[in-house]
């Protein structure tokens, strides 16, 4: 897994950046609001969540670790996918997603190309309960070591080929059994669970 680009950005355009590390130059597609926030850098670092199908091999990438996190969130929603995700993040900004869901506002989510009550409703639903004290109030650089075990053991089951949305529910249970567990107990306990 690719988890950011530090490089120089070479290209860019409001759907998609070229940025060359050692040589290489990587395709990362972004949304409006990352392209909004790096256009003018000559040097940047992107985190990237890399997307694997049966015919392409995807790499998107965001301004912040918030705005990743908010994308996968939004892909762990059932019908919303990468695409979706990230027309999201391009039409709406992450504090107006969470208001929109915390407020359950389908309308704001509706407001987005391609994204229709149904789905609107389901990411509403989805996504409500997960406001609190979660990705969207997130910060890495936190000294919550809560937040940040969640993070890295939700990253490693990712790795590890789990689902988000089972990782995130099973992990619930585990972290109200070990509120203060370190990510690779939080991973085991998960992994036993399954």
């Amino acid at each position: 897994m690719i988890a950011h680009l530090n490089g120089k950005l070479v290209e860019i355009y409001p759907s998609h950046a070229i940025v060359e590390c050692g040589g290489v130059g990587y395709w990362v597609n972004i949304s409006l609001n990352s392209y909004a926030k790096i256009e003018k850098e000559e040097h940047v670092k992107i985190f990237t969540k890399l997307i694997v199908r049966e015919d392409a091999q995807i790499l998107y990438g965001f301004h912040s670790q918030t705005e990743r996190e908010v994308f996968l969130k939004l892909i762990s929603v059932n019908g919303v996918g990468p695409a979706s995700a990230m027309m999201m993040l391009s039409s709406l900004e992450i504090e107006e997603i969470r208001e929109a869901i915390e407020s359950a506002n389908v309308k704001t989510l509706q407001s987005v190309k391609g994204i229709g009550a149904k789905t609107a409703q389901r990411i509403i639903i989805d996504l409500k309960d997960k406001l609190e004290g979660d990705v969207f109030n997130f910060n890495i650089n936190s000294d919550n070591s809560k937040n940040k075990s969640k993070f890295e053991a939700l990253s490693a089951l990712d790795v590890l080929g789990i689902p988000t949305k089972t990782a995130e529910k099973i992990l619930e249970i585990v972290l109200k059994d070990n509120p203060d567990a370190e990510s690779g107990v939080l991973v085991k306990e998960t992994l036993k669970r399954l």
